[in-house]
């Protein structure tokens, strides 16, 4: 039986980084993900003027609860929505100017609903080139509080960056939300506020964020969910058995209930208190399936659907088409270059059964999820590579070599 040692969540990382950041005293955080987006969030801590010290298996951060040290700023980004997303929110709560640019395609993804929200709360910031897109700078003096209405239809991101500035403020803030995607994630953001010592109120569609800043802590970052998911899907399409420590009862991240769409589509589901176990039962059978709330694992499941024994339609992901690529597009390509009929709409993908082509090479658009989840269509249809493979070290640098040991594993 298989066990995969999965790395430490991205998202859960990223925001540990922001609170250890933001926190009263120095926060130590036990295995973290070491990948682009992670080394490129502590670095725009560094570049803020945070201490941030490293050893292979802990990160410990000296915090600030007034905000950076310095009053001036260059940070990039990189390829990272968090580091995009969450960093200009934490300069925001201190005193100076602070720039933030990002990659080409971070540059393409969307930033406007936060950053009007920012704008609402006085805070003065400018996007330098297109409106709604980095580069942006920052004129920080702290941020006073208060209420105001968040659209987090696109990304539930910009709610998370709210609600980590919110205890920051000086008057705490109330956030209202007119609509929301990935609701999981945003819960994860409220047991890690108050793991620092922070707790959320909720009245209806408005989050109540008190203020009084963090309590730094020691926090140990569980294993990706996101990233689990190639390898429970593996097991499932070859009818193996595939055991994940540390994602089990009580896990935070949403993601893991990918496993009950593998369980519909016919494989056996094991979740313990510490660990999850997915096997295998020879049978994937088709579905139709919201995925709102888990659509970082849309392309998982469109990878192996082609082997399901009817059609699997995937509905609900319209924010998919805004991720580090157009996913449900880059999906669907993908697919037809592997002979596979497949239909897509605004917020839907319709796959049928088939017969994968081999010898084929998928188109990543650099994205690290679709090179992991069609990593999978390797293992019935030889001869699949990949134009960017490398893209997978933005969260998971060692993907290839442990899925190379599963799938020799798995026979």
């Amino acid at each position: 039986m298989p066990v995969v040692d999965i790395p430490g969540s991205k998202s859960i990382t990223a925001r540990a980084l922001f609170l250890a950041a933001a926190a009263d005293g120095v926060t130590t955080l036990v295995r973290p993900l070491r990948s682009d987006d992670t080394e490129g969030f502590a670095e725009g801590l560094v570049r803020l003027g945070y201490r941030v010290g490293r050893t292979p298996d802990t990160w410990q951060v000296d915090g600030r609860p007034e905000g950076p040290a310095v009053t001036e700023a260059d940070v990039y980004c990189r390829d990272g929505a968090t580091t995009a997303r969450f960093l200009p929110a934490l300069a925001a709560a201190g005193h100076g100017t602070y720039r933030f640019d990002a990659s080409a395609q971070m540059r393409r993804r969307p930033l406007l609903p936060l950053t009007r929200a920012l704008r609402d709360l006085g805070v003065k910031l400018r996007h330098e080139e297109k409106e709604g897109h980095h580069p942006l700078t920052v004129e920080a003096a702290g941020v006073e509080g208060g209420e105001v209405t968040l659209d987090a239809g696109l990304s539930s991101q910009y709610l998370t960056a709210l609600l980590l500035l919110g205890p920051l403020t000086r008057q705490g803030l109330r956030i209202t939300v007119t609509d929301l995607v990935s609701v999981p994630y945003v819960e994860i953001t409220l047991a890690m506020m108050r793991a620092f010592g922070v707790e959320v109120g909720r009245e209806g569609d408005t989050f109540v964020v008190p203020p009084g800043g963090y309590r730094a802590t020691t926090y140990a970052i569980e294993p990706d969910a996101s990233t689990a998911s190639y390898f429970f899907a593996t097991a499932a399409l070859t009818g193996g058995e595939v055991t994940v420590p540390g994602l089990g009862e009580g896990a935070l991240q949403g993601d893991l209930a990918f496993v009950d769409v593998l369980r519909r589509m016919g494989a056996h589901v094991e979740i313990g208190a510490d660990r999850t176990t997915v096997r295998g039962t020879g049978e994937l059978r088709g579905l139709t399936v919201n995925m709102r709330d888990i659509s970082d694992t849309m392309p998982t499941l469109a990878a192996i659907a082609p082997y399901a024994s009817g059609p699997v339609r995937i509905e609900d992901v319209a924010n998919t088409r805004v991720k580090e690529c157009d996913r449900l597009e880059a999906c669907a390509e993908n697919l037809r270059r592997l002979g596979v009929a497949v239909e897509t709409g605004p917020d839907w993908i319709e796959i049928q059964p088939g017969t994968p082509a081999s010898g084929v090479e998928i188109k990543s658009y650099g994205d690290h999820r679709i090179v992991m989840s069609f990593a999978m269509a390797g293992l019935r249809a030889p001869g699949i590579s990949f134009d960017d493979p490398g893209c997978v070290r933005k969260t998971f640098p060692g993907f290839h070599e442990e899925f190379a040991e599963l799938r020799a594993a798995i026979g």
